[in-house]
């Protein structure tokens, strides 16, 4: 069987990045968002990604970005995969896909059953669907905020591409949630830090062996 696919999200150091390489992460997040704790600068992200080994994604998390701003993203760093994390519409997301040529994962906040729907619509257009909690209304931040949902919501369901398994999972976590939902894929941000928007290298590797072990477990 094949192991599970980890995604770290939201890294802003060097050894952290690292440290998830090393681990074996399949997916590395950066972030492009102002309010979020966990936000790059385009020079920064652009020399973390410099340093990602071939065979590890970097893909960059955007908030209703505008075109000038993932051109200027896009044109500086360099990126295997598109994260849209806001409101976007099937539209937008399949517009974003035709114009940057790049994969994209589309995010869907999931709180009760009627959630579910925008699933299937979504995996229409996107290359990739992350469920990921509904954020609490007036949250400031869509995603990164450490909550988790029903996990049997989603339990065995299949869409009409890739899922990826988010929202407020952690070490001790993670394993139940693959093992309740059938998720190849998970991805954690705010499960991996010591304090908002800061990375701690020995959950990071804890994660993802926790993840890789719900395989066999």
């Amino acid at each position: 069987m094949d192991k599970i696919r980890v995604k770290i999200c939201g890294l802003r150091e060097k050894a952290h990045v690292e440290a998830a390489v090393a681990a074996g992460a399949t997916y590395l997040g950066f972030v492009f968002f102002a309010k979020s704790p966990r936000h790059l600068a385009i020079a920064e992200a652009a020399r973390l990604a410099l340093d990602v080994p071939p065979g590890v994604a970097k893909v960059a998390l955007t908030v209703n970005a505008t075109d000038a701003e993932l051109d200027a993203i896009t044109g500086a760093v360099p990126l295997d995969m598109l994260q849209l994390h806001g409101a976007e519409s099937p539209a937008r997301v399949a517009e974003v896909r035709a114009r940057y040529g790049l994969p994209v994962m589309k995010a869907v906040g999931v709180a009760d059953a009627e959630d579910l729907a925008a699933l299937d619509t979504y995996g229409r257009v996107a290359d990739q669907l992350l469920v990921d909690a509904k954020p609490p209304k007036g949250a400031a931040l869509p995603g990164g905020n450490g909550l988790a949902f029903d996990w049997r919501l989603v339990a065995k369901k299949y869409w009409p591409c890739p899922w990826m398994l988010a929202g407020g999972l952690t070490p001790l976590n993670v394993a139940e949630a693959i093992r309740l939902t059938g998720a190849r894929q998970v991805d954690v941000s705010s499960g991996v830090e010591s304090a908002p928007g800061v990375k701690d290298a020995e959950l990071i590797r804890a994660f993802i062996a926790a993840a890789r072990g719900a395989v066999t477990a």
